[in-house]
């Protein structure tokens, strides 16, 4: 029985302070095997966003555990979180979190640059060369349309290698056909390099070519199957 490349288990969390606080989270478990395609779906407000940053380790929980490639990284201290992320997970934004003062060869070598890589900016333009920008590696983020800033954010977060990618509505601020040319990008880059894939959407058919749909509902996990969107 293989190891799962991220499990989750019985995971609870609350955001805000006393009266304001909101308890996003409510015993989520959530098992995603490597190589496997995973997009979460639901509402907005049901905790979709919040359960990615879990993975990431950008968010702690409140208790439960979270272990991502083996690691326990919900026991680990910030700076040793920072390092494992770097290494093992590449994250692409709905609004692209591009460093506009940087231009797009700057901005995919700079998390290869964070963790000491000699070749990061050999690495950023054959990534760049691998999502169709070898002609805009000198282009800043204002000089590039919407789906071309989101080319350099998957070369960005693929740069490093990771073993899981994780997508908060990558097409959310494209068109349909733009998005549709992300979506293609991004799976087709993750079966070729055997990249676990983990997404939020609101978009049906982006969802239906995910290998498994995970439902969320009012911070809680409904169910995990293939006709979760129906509901939706």
């Amino acid at each position: 029985m293989t190891t799962p490349v991220i499990d989750l288990k019985e995971v609870s969390l609350r955001l805000g302070e006393g009266a304001s606080s909101v308890h996003v989270l409510k015993g989520v478990s959530l098992s995603v095997e490597r190589g496997e395609s995973t997009a979460i779906v639901g509402p907005s407000g049901s905790g979709k966003s919040t359960l990615l940053m879990v993975i990431a380790g950008l968010e702690r929980v409140d208790s439960g555990s979270v272990r991502i490639a083996g690691e326990r990284i919900d026991q680990l201290g910030e700076d040793a979180i920072a390092a494992f992320r770097g290494k093992m997970i590449g994250i692409v934004f709905q609004s692209f979190h591009l460093i506009p003062n940087m231009t797009a060869l700057e901005n995919v070598a700079v998390p290869l640059e964070l963790a000491g890589r000699d070749d990061a900016f050999a690495v950023a333009e054959r990534e760049l060369d691998a999502v169709g920008l070898k002609e805009r590696l000198t282009h800043y983020p204002g000089e590039l349309s919407g789906g071309e800033q989101q080319r350099v954010a998957i070369a960005r977060a693929l740069a490093p290698e990771p073993a899981i990618m994780i997508a908060d509505e990558p097409t959310g601020n494209l068109d349909q056909a733009t998005g549709r040319q992300i979506a293609d990008l991004l799976f087709s880059t993750a079966r070729e390099r055997g990249t676990t894939l983990v997404l939020v959407t609101h978009d049906p058919m982006l969802a239906a070519r995910c290998d498994r749909q995970v439902a969320m509902r009012s911070g809680r996990i409904e169910t995990a199957a293939p006709e979760a969107l129906a509901a939706v």
